[in-house]
């Protein structure tokens, strides 16, 4: 293994290091045109998620990463718990719709960015939940059997994308900060002994590569009742530890 994988401070820095600059290498990896893009587009989505499932499996079940999860928590005490991570992974969701009543410029109307959050949450949480039940791996904290691939990190991942692809042409640094959070929420994971390291990686490949397809296919779905109409305002809502959409019509 590399050498800066000497003690616990130097490996939390590596892991949030490998985490955070695979991502931001996605912005180089092709833009996404309105209307059909053209096949070979789809390809280049993939290099950056499949990069991460591969360091994924790299990993897996490896020493390394049973000594890194060790080294880890020792360091950070053995006692260490945070809740943050339930609410990092929603940040870039309020990111989006703040940035949207600020006016920022957005490639999408507010429905369609709706539609593209609801369907890339739904399908991955969909293959996530489905990845859990038929993949054996227990969690660092012997909890349950259902840690491979890190639910969290790929909701985390599948909203940061979304805010990704609606606002890199207009607002870079607003576009790529939602990847913070959700490599945040992934170390947060690890750093609570609920994930190991290569559950945070497909999590992420998962959030990823699923949003970059929906936005791929965006334009077999091109209905948008509220286009044309500016008497709807759609607001984040948030209770009871629940995060919705709050759709209001003025009259």
């Amino acid at each position: 293994m590399p050498l800066c994988f000497k003690n616990t401070t130097l490996k939390i820095g590596c892991f949030l290091s490998l985490l955070l600059c695979t991502t931001n290498s996605f912005g180089q990896l092709g833009e996404v045109p309105l209307e059909r893009p053209p096949k070979n587009d789809l390809a280049k989505k993939a290099i950056l998620p499949g990069s991460l499932l591969l360091v994924s499996l790299l990993l897996t079940d490896t020493d390394f990463e049973k000594e890194f999860q060790e080294d880890l928590r020792e360091g950070l005490g053995n006692d260490f718990n945070t809740s943050l991570d339930d609410y990092t992974r929603y940040v870039p969701i309020a990111q989006l719709y703040i940035a949207d009543i600020a006016g920022v410029q957005a490639k999408n109307h507010w429905f369609d960015q709706t539609k593209n959050l609801v369907i890339s949450a739904g399908l991955t949480q969909l293959i996530t939940s489905g990845l859990k039940k038929a993949i054996y791996k227990e969690r660092p904290n012997q909890f349950n059997a259902e840690a491979f691939p890190s639910g969290h990190t790929s909701n985390a991942f599948a909203n940061a994308t979304v805010l990704y692809e609606e606002f890199k042409e207009t607002s870079p640094f607003l576009a790529y900060s939602g990847y913070g959070f959700a490599t945040a929420t992934g170390a947060l994971r690890v750093m609570n002994n609920k994930h190991w390291v290569s559950d945070i990686f497909v999590g992420a490949a998962l959030g990823i590569m699923v949003t970059k397809l929906v936005y791929h296919f965006d334009y077999l779905i091109p209905w948008n009742p509220f286009k044309k109409k500016n008497d709807f305002v759609l607001l984040p809502s948030y209770s009871d530890r629940a995060v919705g959409i709050h759709l209001q019509k003025r009259f």
